[in-house]
């Protein structure tokens, strides 16, 4: 037997709670994995809150990271006994996930943990510094260097912004950060922001084309927010986009992007080649302050997870959420 969190939805509502499983109810995969830590994410939140309809089938134990130790392995690439960790491919949604003790994947979703990372340390950074890296790598593909100007992180105190800032102030680059939590200024200039904005300044509706205001940006917010941004854009500037906390929909035009040849870069870090995932994780390794790292981090057990996924969804969270499902 093992703890997990379990979401139901039948005639008697929607529902998640801190249950006991047999492993012999894991979902069918060829490795095996007795996890350490894992993670909360937006998109945790949503399925624990059912918020929003992320979870695909019922009964489902979320949490789209995990990082432990292969139990059992008919993979070719891991053996019992080696530290794994997972970000995305519809685990949490679609396969049982890892805000549990125990979990069976299938081997192409695995990486082995960076040697520079502990598990608790991987997943302080999870899906959120991840796809911060994928977000980066992304600009820096796309040309963008420090001397273009500064860049713009939405959503900052977040934990895809709380990173995007930390990892773009350490290669160089002048962040600009917009968080609706002005009390939180302190923190971000800590993480490297030089400067930072309103929220409000950015999420109501905008003008097509705007004043030139930066260089590049990394989004996690979406929506009006997006609009806004790609609307500040430089000439030739670049912005990646990666999230949808303010929304799924786009109410901008085309403007900056025909007039000003701004380019938009999608980020889809869930079904990432295994290549892509291990390169990402190497610039992590190489990047991430672990020192800083501390300080982004909160850690919960089972139970509390619960209790903070709501106040996740209400943007009362800074940084990462880590949970120890041992505890």
């Amino acid at each position: 037997m093992f703890k997990a969190i379990l979401i139901d939805k039948d005639t008697t509502g929607y529902r998640a709670r801190l249950t006991e499983l047999d492993q012999a109810q894991l979902p069918e995969g060829d490795v095996s994995v007795r996890v350490a830590y894992s993670t909360l994410n937006y998109k945790d939140g949503l399925a624990i809150t059912g918020k929003s309809p992320v979870v695909r089938q019922f009964p489902m134990v979320p949490g789209i990271d995990l990082a432990g130790t292969v139990e059992a392995s008919s993979h070719p690439r891991f053996r019992p006994g080696e530290q794994v960790l997972l970000n995305g491919w519809g685990v949490g949604e679609s396969h049982w996930g890892g805000l549990a003790q125990r979990a069976r994947l299938q081997g192409d979703w695995l990486i082995h943990l960076p040697e520079a990372f502990s598990a608790r340390q991987a997943m302080a950074i999870g899906t959120a510094g991840y796809t911060a890296m994928l977000c980066l790598m992304a600009l820096e593909r796309n040309g963008l260097s420090p001397e273009h100007g500064e860049v713009l992180v939405t959503g900052a105190s977040g934990g895809v912004g709380s990173f995007a800032i930390s990892l773009l102030a350490k290669l160089g680059y002048s962040v600009i950060a917009a968080t609706g939590r002005p009390e939180e200024a302190d923190y971000l200039k800590g993480l490297g922001a030089s400067r930072i904005i309103e929220r409000a300044e950015l999420s109501q509706p905008g003008r097509p084309l705007a004043r030139e205001r930066w260089a590049a940006a990394i989004d996690s917010v979406g929506s009006h927010t997006l609009a806004n941004v790609c609307a500040g854009t430089a000439a030739d500037g670049l912005v990646a986009a990666c999230g949808l906390a303010q929304g799924m929909d786009f109410p901008g035009s085309v403007a900056p992007f025909i007039l000003r040849g701004v380019s938009l870069l999608g980020i889809n870090s869930v079904t990432r080649p295994y290549h892509e995932r291990v390169h990402a994780w190497e610039r992590l390794a190489a990047e991430v302050d672990l020192q800083q790292l501390q300080q982004i981090t909160r850690e919960v057990s089972l139970q509390e997870a619960l209790a903070v996924a709501p106040e996740l969804l209400e943007g009362k969270v800074r940084g990462r959420v880590v949970v120890d499902v041992n505890r």
